[in-house]
């Protein structure tokens, strides 16, 4: 038996899904195109600054970044690699973590996410946001509740 008592696929579940899944693609390259075109980086680093920046300390473990994330987690150290390298996030000892390794956003990191944070704003709402009416908004974030 499938989720929910769910056996099968209707057609208008295989569309919902297939909609969902191209709406969700076209809007995050909609936001990726208006990041690049500002001259900032991609999506995934907004979403690591923006995770560090909620903590009070800037400070969370790798492990409990990548379950806080929204985007893809395909290669977190790597990730994190190339933003220390541009110094917007530090590796810092963490003595709760037996590995002793933490993730800390910096100043440089806090500005960048406050730089991104217009473009990616007006993006969302340019892209999906503004397509429909604020009830329709409400019922799709209720509607698509149910899949969390």
């Amino acid at each position: 038996m499938g989720f929910h008592g769910m056996t099968t696929l209707t057609a208008g579940g295989e569309r919902a899904w297939v909609g969902l899944i191209l709406a969700s693609r076209a809007a995050l390259s909609r936001v990726e195109a208006a990041l690049k075109e500002a001259g900032l980086p991609q999506l995934v680093w907004y979403d690591v600054l923006l995770e560090l920046a909620r903590e009070g300390e800037g400070r969370l473990r790798n492990k409990d970044l990548a379950g806080r994330m929204l985007l893809e987690k395909y290669n977190l150290s790597r990730l994190i690699d190339r933003m220390a390298a541009e110094g917007v996030v530090e590796r810092v000892h963490d003595a709760s973590d037996a590995r002793g390794a933490a993730i800390q956003i910096t100043r440089k990191g806090r500005e960048l996410r406050e730089m991104m944070w217009p473009v990616y704003r007006d993006a969302v709402a340019a892209s999906f946001a503004s397509r429909f009416q604020e009830e329709e908004l409400k019922a799709l974030s209720a509607l698509l509740r149910r899949v969390l």
